[in-house]
Order: C-alpha cells, then sequence, then structure tokens
C-alpha cells in the first residue's frame, strides 16, 4: 500500500467552508495524518474526524488526526515528520 503525506494544519481556517473539499482530497490522496497546530484545533480535528468517517460504511476512509494546541510550528512539523504508523511520505503545512 502506498502511503500519502503527512499534514500540518495550521490554524485558524480563514474560510470553513473549505474544510470538507481540503478532508476529501486528503481521504483521494491517501494521506495518513493530519496534525493540527493553533487554536480551536480540538473542534476542528473533530470536525474532521466527523468528515473522514461519514455514515461509517466505509472502512477505507482513515486518516489518523492529532491536536497540538500550545506547540510551536516547528514542534508539530517535527511530530509529523517522525510519524511512521503505516506512513512513509513527505510532511507538508497547509492553511486553508
Amino acid at each position: 500500500m502506498t502511503t500519502g503525506p503527512k499534514i500540518v494544519l495550521a490554524l485558524p481556517i480563514s474560510d470553513k467552508a473549505k474544510l470538507a473539499d481540503f478532508v476529501e482530497q486528503c481521504v483521494a490522496r491517501n494521506v495518513s495524518l493530519i496534525a493540527l497546530y493553533g487554536e480551536g484545533c480540538e473542534q476542528i480535528e473533530h470536525e474532521i474526524d466527523m468528515l473522514v468517517v461519514g455514515d461509517g460504511t466505509d472502512s477505507r476512509r482513515f486518516i489518523t488526526t492529532s491536536t497540538h494546541p500550545s506547540e510551536t510550528l516547528e514542534e508539530v512539523v517535527e511530530f509529523a515528520t517522525s510519524w511512521r504508523v503505516n506512513a512513509d511520505g513527505p510532511t507538508e503545512v497547509v492553511q486553508l
């Protein structure tokens, strides 16, 4: 199985309407990790989890998420880069 990249999502999100499309792109790219950085990341993580799981009928839809509300961007990038559970792709920093 080819694994996709690891994403660091920097918050806040400037346009929350972009979140659903972003998550679908992550699913399509087989992203292995979305690490959320910044204020409000716990709520956005919950929303991402719900978008990934959907109605729960497609077991292929899975992305690990993590929150890092009090860490620096550098620390979160380091965490994501070191993530090795089913992941060997690059780490990308994204801001919506």
